[in-house]
């Protein structure tokens, strides 16, 4: 059974809600300034403005967000393996350490973490908590890790 440990959506739908909010204030205002009130003027500008809206909210849900599970890290559009994760702690970051998720760099207001994986290699993984992401791929690395028989 696949467990979620820890996830970041990249934003919510109701950013969606910001444009038809905008038209109504200006509806509003309209309405007390006591000149006519332009209410399909009103509608068309929250319809283009919630239809503008989409696009960036579906590209930050789809590229952004991030999910850990018992399976693994899905890191924007990339998967990676939860037994492919060796260490999340003490690990460096060498110059040139490649970004999960298929960008070039960490991408803007989020933090790197440095993940080695189990062929030795570095990556950067991201997220706005990083200290939550390292204690969810803490606990998938140490899943990972041989039992000692004592």
């Amino acid at each position: 059974m696949t467990r979620t440990l820890y996830s970041e959506a990249g934003v919510g739908w109701l950013a969606l809600v910001w444009g038809p909010l905008f038209a109504l204030l200006g509806a509003l205002a309209e309405l007390a300034t006591g000149g006519p009130v332009h209410t399909v003027a009103w509608i068309m500008i929250a319809i283009g403005l919630c239809a503008l809206t989409l696009p960036w909210v579906y590209a930050r849900r789809r590229f952004l967000s991030l999910e850990v599970t018992t399976r693994g890290l899905r890191q924007g559009r990339e998967q990676l393996e939860a037994v492919r994760i060796a260490a999340v702690t003490d690990v460096g970051t060498p110059v040139g350490a490649r970004v999960l998720g298929g960008g070039w760099t960490v991408p803007r207001k989020y933090d790197e973490l440095p993940v080695k994986l189990d062929d030795g290699t570095v990556v950067l993984a991201w997220a706005r908590d990083v200290e939550a992401l390292q204690a969810a791929l803490s606990e998938l690395a140490e899943a990972n890790q041989p039992k000692k028989d004592s």
